[in-house]
């Protein structure tokens, strides 16, 4: 049956059950992204070293959990593309749910010495392993449920969904921030958000064992492809995935993720003011996403994408030296970020469908999840590593504005090589 046909509620379901688990996924790589100077100092501040040295372990922690996403992409994408979205949607959720909360139980370096750091690394290796096997099957899911003419729409809320959770790990950040003292905080309440990931899994997973299968890949098993017919094909498109989503991942790292900690540590500035402004930049992301995505619908995914990739280019230098400078006021840094969230909310909105026409219904959950997660891995993880290290090394505070329009520069060349109407056609053409 055709997804346009299917019962309105069976579109809802997958909306909210395809979202909720990136929603705790993006929550929680916020709040270890908003806290990394509260974990570098608890995990990673080995004796006799700079506090900046503890933040590039830490984010080296956080960078090594985005290298076993395209394994947990490549594994869980072959199950769901054999077995099904649901089934495998349901056994990410869990995994990623019990590695979340795990986090919070582990000691400091003061009890066990070297062994907390390793194990807190252990634990973000299979959080990354299952995060990875979730992207791809949720927006695969999304998607194939959108009627023609809405996917866009219906990818954006997988997106939106990613601002929601980096906007509850920053509230909730912000929140404890508030209400507990610099030690309080630093001794035992940065353990409380990733405690919150359980009752958050269990909610979640009630919404996926009572969705359906989708259409698409209910059609496609009654209708089997000879497998590797096009394998060529399919790595040709995972490839030029990763260069179309390369902005994306490097932007939306740079701007709502690490921006707090390079605020403190590069720009000085309080730990409160860093979070309020992420917390902004965050808003900005979250208002463009389903404007852009509905936007895409209407005039293609590669007028939104190359227009977005563009004002990054060229206005990711002028918003950062913004920032830096001393007669900026609270209310200008704000806009400031604002528009740099905004401009990646705009990449964000139709991305996810962009990523779906790609590939086949056979291979989509695969395709897919390796292009964004290989993206990730490379562009996102390692964002505050590279960052952080190369100003330590250089002294150059402009380093994430240069690392931002380097990636633009390739992707806008992969954008442009998008067909004008591929919004218009067949999810299986």
């Amino acid at each position: 049956m055709p997804a346009s046909q299917r019962a309105p509620n069976a579109h809802k379901r997958a909306l909210i059950a395809g979202s909720i688990g990136n929603f705790i996924e993006w929550y929680e790589f916020a709040v270890y992204g908003f806290l990394a100077t509260v974990i570098a100092k608890n995990f990673f501040q080995l004796s006799g070293e700079t506090g900046l040295t503890s933040l590039i372990l830490t984010y080296a922690s956080f960078a090594v959990a985005f290298f076993f996403r395209p394994l947990g992409a490549m594994v869980f994408g072959r199950i769901g593309d054999r077995i099904g979205r649901k089934p495998t949607l349901i056994i990410v959720l869990v995994m990623m749910t019990l590695a979340t909360a795990a986090i919070g139980l582990v000691p400091v370096y003061a009890s066990i010495g070297v062994a907390a750091p390793l194990i807190i690394t252990g634990l973000r290796i299979l959080q990354g392993l299952f995060a990875g096997g979730e992207y791809g099957g949720a927006v695969s899911l999304m998607t194939e449920f959108a009627p023609r003419g809405k996917r866009g729409l219906y990818g954006a809320w997988q997106s939106f969904t990613v601002a929601l959770g980096l906007l509850a790990g920053a509230g909730i950040v912000a929140l404890l921030s508030a209400l507990l003292t610099p030690e309080a905080l630093h001794d035992w309440g940065w353990r409380i958000p990733f405690f919150l990931a359980l009752p958050m899994g269990v909610v979640a997973l009630w919404l996926r064992v009572s969705m359906e299968e989708t259409p698409s890949f209910v059609q496609q098993q009654a209708h089997p492809v000879a497998e590797r017919a096009r394998l060529n094909d399919t790595f040709k498109a995972i490839f030029m995935g990763i260069g179309r989503v390369m902005v994306w991942s490097a932007a939306g790292y740079t701007y709502l993720v690490i921006m707090p900690a390079y605020l403190q540590s590069a720009l000085h500035t309080g730990f409160n003011q860093a979070l309020l402004i992420a917390v902004i930049s965050n808003i900005g992301f979250a208002l463009t996403i389903i404007p852009s995505g509905i936007l895409s619908d209407r005039i293609g995914r590669r007028a939104v994408m190359v227009i977005a990739t563009a004002l990054l280019l060229i206005l990711a230098l002028p918003l950062l030296k913004i920032l830096q400078a001393e007669s900026s006021t609270l209310a200008i840094k704000a806009v400031v970020v604002l528009v740099a969230g905004g401009l990646v909310g705009m990449l964000a909105g139709p991305g996810p469908a962009m990523l779906a026409e790609m590939f086949p219904t056979r291979v989509r959950y695969t395709g897919l999840g390796l292009a964004y997660s290989l993206s990730n891995a490379l562009f996102s993880g390692c964002a505050g590593l590279i960052i952080t290290g190369l100003i330590k090394e250089t002294g150059n505070v402009d380093i994430p504005a240069y690392y931002v329009m380097a990636t633009a520069l390739v992707s806008i060349v992969a954008l442009m090589t998008l067909k004008k109407d591929d919004h218009l056609r067949s999810l299986e053409e």
